[in-house]
């Protein structure tokens, strides 16, 4: 035989199930980039937001990390990623060029890149599909080189 429940007991059970089913739980909402390759990186990203192209850099990354590289709802479809191999050369690269530093740097615009002091520098295209949170994963080239979710 089941066992009995009082009327208020169901109630404040029923009370609590509804609480539970109308608050909404935080969504996350970030770009983030994992290095899944044994050698530390750097990483570079552009984006285009209501007032136009910024690129940002440079996070270096442990192998085996992630870090999270934009914080909040993404404010673009396509974003792009420029990293370079510290420890055994070579980079993940593409054909959008944009502008770099060779320090930390965030820069507004993405033409004359030269001709304002920066060094042109080509980004491979990452569509996120226009979702609010997005991983890049970041391979050896044996597994493919760039491979995103």
């Amino acid at each position: 035989m089941p066992p009995v429940r009082t009327r208020s007991a169901a109630l404040l059970a029923a009370a609590a199930l509804a609480t539970l089913t109308l608050v909404p739980s935080a969504a996350r909402a970030d770009l983030k980039l994992c290095n899944t390759t044994a050698s530390r990186i750097g990483v570079a990203i552009g984006y285009r937001d209501p007032s136009g192209w910024t690129t940002e850099g440079w996070w270096t990354l442990a192998a085996q990390t992630c870090e999270t590289l934009f914080k909040g709802a993404l404010s673009s479809r396509y974003w792009y990623v420029h990293a370079i191999d510290y420890d055994r050369g070579g980079e993940w690269a593409g054909q959008s060029f944009m502008c770099t530093a060779d320090k930390s740097f965030t820069i507004r615009g993405v033409q004359d890149c030269t001709q304002r002091g920066y060094k042109r520098t080509g980004f491979f295209e990452v569509d996120t599909q226009e979702a609010n949170d997005w991983t890049i994963r970041l391979t050896d080239p044996s597994e493919g080189g760039a491979r995103h979710k």
